[in-house]
């Protein structure tokens, strides 16, 4: 089956739990694809699961997941509204940071994961996400600032780096930025749609 072939998302992960050769996969519990509304507006791209994604086979289900939660309510949307992946779909051993070679062996999953969501815009959550489409950029001084970028393979051109809510939960001054920049979500969408 070839991409062209894969539209929906349970094509998507089914197609790529039997043939991703991350090398994470070996010490995984389970794959962990992206989870939510197949036409969400919004695409979250994390880094990698956590202990418990891993367990439960979805993204952000633990302390992040429960914090990422309150930060949507706080702008209006629920989590069913939006669409939540990871960059890497295997949690690394320790919860390390993944290595370029595993985010490498994950990438078309994941960018057929936008291609079959069409978002119009995607929210990086940290650095590595960040880094996967844009490596120059250092997520202290782009956090917060609307990305309008052309990427080959990428249904948006439109991308909004915040940090990742984990590191958020061990820093309050990171946790009020992020709430800051949250905030910055809906207009993002407004100034996109006035765009169109």
């Amino acid at each position: 089956m070839d991409a062209a072939t894969r539209t929906s998302l349970p094509e998507i992960h089914a197609y790529w739990r039997e043939h991703c050769t991350c090398a994470l996969k070996t010490t995984a519990t389970q794959a962990v694809p992206g989870d939510g509304n197949p036409r969400a507006d919004v695409v979250f791209i994390g880094e990698a699961p956590g202990k418990s994604e891993d367990e439960q086979g979805r993204p952000f289900v633990g302390a992040a997941g429960k914090f990422l939660a309150e930060m949507l309510e706080s702008i209006g949307m629920k989590r069913e509204e939006v669409y939540i992946t990871n960059i890497v779909k295997y949690r690394p051993p320790g919860n390390r940071d993944p290595l370029p070679q595993e985010k490498d062996a994950c990438k078309t999953w994941l960018h057929e994961e936008l291609f079959a969501v069409q978002p119009r815009l995607v929210v990086f959550l940290g650095r590595h996400s960040m880094n996967h489409f844009f490596p120059d950029l250092k997520i202290s001084q782009a956090h917060g600032t609307l990305l309008i970028k052309t990427i080959e393979g990428v249904p948006t051109k439109y991308f909004l780096p915040l940090y990742h809510p984990a590191a958020a939960l061990y820093n309050g001054s990171l946790r009020a930025e992020l709430l800051h920049d949250f905030k910055k979500i809906p207009l993002a969408l407004k100034k996109i749609e006035r765009a169109r």
